[in-house]
C-alpha cells in the first residue's frame, strides 16, 4: 500500500470506545437490551421487601396489626423476592451470551484485519502482542461486559429510586444521603488519573512479557543446542520479574486513594441515619418513616458499591478496547468487488519501486513474465527476490509503479481472484493443526483423497508419509516434530500440485532439499509448469477448477526465487537484481558471457558442487 494510503488509514479518527465494543455484536445487542430490563426490573423487585417492612410497622405503630395483614405483606415480600432472583438469573444469562457474541465479532474483526493487511502492517506487531490481545485481553472484557452493562444499569436506577423515595419522605433526607459524594468522586477521579497515566505502560510490559514466553519455548532447541540456557531464562525471568515488580508498583501508587473511595462511597448511612432520627425526633417525619429512610440507605450501600468496582472496570475496558482499535482500524489492501476477465496469464512489471518504512528495497524494476515462460530470479541475499514474489502475490502493494497479470493491474483484482491464480511456496513452510491429508488438501478443498494422496506422490512425499505413525492421518503438530525441512517444502509443493493454479511462485522452494530427492522434485515442478500432473499419475487429472478460468492443459508461468542455480539453469529467461536493481536478465549462457556477478555466482556455485561430490571423481558440470 503506497504511503499516503497508510497515512489516510491511521487518521481514522476512533470510535466511542462502548459504540465500537457494541458495533461487532449485533446479534446480541437484542440479548443485551432483554438483560438490562430484566437487571432493571430485578433491583426494582429488591426494594419491595424494604416497603413491605414499612407496611408491617405501620400496622405495629397504629395497633392495627393482624395476622392476615402479616401474611399479605410478607408473602409479597417473598414474592418480589422470588422475582429478584429470577430476574436476575435470566439477566446474567442473556448478558453471558451477547458479551460473547461481542467476543466473537471482535476476534473474527481482528482476525479480518489481519487477513487483509500489507504483511508489513501485521508484521510490526509481535506475537506475544497479538497473542495478548486476540486471547487474553478480548477474554478479560467478557466478565466487565456480562455484569457491567446489566447490573450497572440496575444499581444506577436504585440509587436513583432509592434517592425519588428519600426526597418523597424529607427532602433534607435525600440531601443527607450525598454527604460522603463529593470526596469520593475526588478520590476517584484521583485513582483514574494516576492508573491511566501507567496502563500504557503496563500493556508494554505485558505485551514484552508474553514475546519473551513465546520466544523462550518456541526457541528452546535454539537455545539448548547453542549452551544459552542460562541466558536465555535469564531474559524470560527479568521479564516475569519486571512486569511483577511494574504492576505491584502500580498497584501501590493507587492503593490509598482507592481504598478511601471504597471506604467513602457507600457511607450514604452516615448521613441519613443521623438525619433520620433528628427528623423523627421533631415531629417532622414518623417512626416508620425514619425506618423505612434508614432501611432505603442501607439499600443504595449494595449498588454504590458495585458502581464503584464496575467504574475501575468500564476504565480497563475502555482502555482495552481502544487499544483493540489500532488493529481493527489496521488499513486494508483496497480491492474490487467482482472478477475481472483477463488477457491470458503474463506479468508484468513496470517501474516498481517498493519501501519497507522509509527504506526503499526495490529501484525501479520492470520485468515481464510472458505467460508459460519459467523465469528466475537470483542474485545476492538482500537484492530484493523475495520482495518481488511476495509483491506479484499481492502481500503488499507498491509503492510506485504497477504489476500486472493479463493486462490488468492486480490492484484491480479481488484478493480472491487473485490468489486462486497464484500458487505461492516459500521457504518456511507452515503446517497447520490438522492431519497431514488436510494439510495438503488446503490447495483444493474440493480435492478427493485419492486426487492428494497422487499430489503427495507427485512431490515425492509418500515415501516419509507413510513411515509416521498414522501415515496421511497423522496430526501435523506430532509429524511437524517428526519431519524435516525439505518434507515440509514437499508437502507445500503437494498443496501447490493440487491447487493447480496457473501462475507458480517459488521462494527457495527447494532449499532444504537433499540431493537425492532435488531432481525428483525439479522434475514434479517441470511436469506441473506444462499444465499437467507429474508422471501423469491417474486420479490427480480432472481436479476441481475454482473459478480460475485457466485449462488443466494450459502451460504455466513460473517464477522461481533459488539461490542453487543449478535448479534455474534452464529457464526462459534468468533475473539478476541486486540492491534493488535489475542488474542483466537472459539466459543462461548470455549471462554466463555478458554478466560478471552472475558469471561469479556461477563460478561459486560450482566450486559448492565440487566440494559436494568429494571424493567421488565426479565433476560439477555433470552433475548440473
Amino acid at each position: 500500500m503506497s504511503e499516503q494510503n497508510l497515512s489516510l488509514g491511521r487518521q481514522v479518527k476512533k470510535q466511542n470506545f462502548l459504540s465500537c465494543l457494541l458495533s461487532y455484536a449485533r446479534a446480541g445487542k437484542r440479548k443485551l437490551i432483554l438483560s438490562v430490563v430484566l437487571s432493571v426490573i430485578s433491583i426494582t423487585a429488591g426494594l419491595v421487601p424494604y416497603y413491605c417492612f414499612y407496611r408491617i410497622l405501620v400496622l405495629f405503630l397504629n395497633g392495627e396489626v393482624s395476622v392476615s395483614g402479616i401474611w399479605s405483606w410478607s408473602l409479597l415480600a417473598l414474592a418480589a423476592y422470588a422475582g429478584k432472583v429470577l430476574c436476575f438469573g435470566l439477566s446474567t444469562t442473556a448478558s453471558h451470551t451477547a458479551a460473547y457474541h461481542i467476543l466473537e465479532g471482535l476476534r473474527n474483526r481482528v482476525a479480518d484485519r489481519f487477513l487483509h493487511a500489507p504483511l508489513g502492517e501485521a508484521a510490526k506487531h509481535s506475537i506475544g502482542e497479538i497473542k495478548g490481545i486476540m486471547v487474553d485481553k478480548i477474554e478479560d472484557i467478557e466478565p466487565p461486559l456480562a455484569h457491567l452493562i446489566p447490573e450497572g444499569s440496575g444499581h444506577i436506577v436504585l440509587p436513583l429510586m432509592s434517592m425519588a423515595a428519600l426526597t418523597a419522605i424529607d427532602w433534607r433526607l435525600f440531601l443527607a444521603s450525598l454527604v460522603t459524594f463529593p470526596l469520593s468522586f475526588l478520590c476517584m477521579g484521583l485513582t483514574f488519573k494516576i492508573s491511566g497515566k501507567s496502563y500504557d505502560t503496563y500493556n508494554g510490559s505485558l505485551a514484552q512479557m508474553n514475546s519473551n514466553i513465546v520466544e523462550y519455548v518456541e526457541g528452546i532447541e535454539v537455545i539448548k543446542a547453542f549452551g544459552r540456557t542460562g541466558e536465555s531464562y535469564g531474559k524470560f525471568s527479568s521479564a516475569i520479574l519486571n512486569y511483577r515488580t511494574f504492576v505491584i508498583k502500580w498497584l501501590s501508587s493507587t492503593w490509598v486513594t482507592m481504598k478511601l473511595a471504597f471506604a467513602l462511597f457507600p457511607s450514604t448511612l452516615l448521613g441519613v441515619l443521623p438525619a433520620a432520627l433528628l427528623l423523627g425526633a421533631g415531629g417532622t417525619i414518623t417512626a416508620a418513616q425514619a425506618a423505612l429512610a434508614v432501611m432505603l440507605s442501607m439499600s443504595m450501600v449494595g449498588s454504590l458499591a458495585k458502581l464503584e468496582v464496575f467504574s475501575n472496570e468500564i476504565k480497563k475496558m475502555q482502555m482495552t478496547v481502544e487499544e483493540l482499535q489500532e488493529y481493527l482500524e489496521m488499513p486494508e489492501l483496497p480491492e474490487k468487488g467482482q472478477d475481472v476477465k483477463l488477457k491470458g496469464y503474463d506479468v508484468e512489471l513496470k517501474d516498481v519501486r517498493f519501501s519497507y518504512e522509509e527504506d526503499e528495497v526495490l529501484h525501479g524494476v520492470s520485468l515481464k513474465l510472458p505467460q508459460g515462460s519459467f523465469t528466475a530470479l537470483v542474485g545476492p541475499s538482500g537484492g530484493g527476490k523475495s520482495t518481488v514474489a511476495r509483491l506479484v502475490s499481492r502481500f503488499y502493494d507498491v509503492s510506485a509503479g504497477g504489476i500486472s497479470i493479463g493486462g490488468v493491474d492486480i490492484r484491480e483484482l479481488p484478493l480472491a481472484q487473485l490468489s486462486g491464480m497464484i500458487s505461492f511456496v516459500a521457504q518456511d513452510n507452515f503446517l497447520f493443526r490438522c492431519s497431514i491429508k488436510e494439510n495438503i488438501r488446503m490447495g483444493n478443498p474440493d480435492a478427493s483423497d485419492e486426487q492428494v494422496f497422487a499430489a503427495a506422490r507427485a512431490a515425492q512425499c509418500e515415501e516419509f508419509i507413510r513411515k509416521l505413525p498414522n501415515g496421511y492421518d497423522t496430526p501435523a503438530g506430532e509429524a511437524g516434530r517428526r519431519l524435516s525441512g525439505g518434507e515440509k517444502q514437499r508437502i507445500a509443493i503437494a498443496r501447490m500440485t493440487l491447487k493447480d493454479s496457473p501462475i507458480i511462485i517459488l521462494d527457495e522452494a527447494t532449499a532444504f532439499t537433499d540431493p537425492e530427492n532435488e531432481d525428483k522434485i525439479q522434475k514434479s515442478i517441470r511436469e506441473l509448469a506444462k499444465g499437467k500432473h507429474p508422471s501423469g499419475i491417474p486420479g490427480c487429472q480432472g481436479l476441481p477448477q475454482r473459478k480460475r478460468g485457466h485449462s488443466v492443459e494450459q502451460r504455466k508461468t513460473l517464477l522461481v526465487i533459488a539461490h542453487r542455480l543449478s535448479t534455474i539453469k534452464n529457464a526462459d529467461n534468468i533475473v539478476v537484481l541486486e540492491n534493488g536493481k535489475l542488474v542483466a536478465q537472459g539466459r543462461q549462457e548470455e549471462l554466463l558471457m555478458g554478466c560478471p556477478l552472475y558469471r561469479k555466482m556461477w563460478e561459486s556455485h560450482i566450486g559448492a558442487k565440487n566440494w559436494s561430490v568429494g571424493k567421488q571423481g565426479k565433476e560439477a558440470e555433470a552433475n548440473v
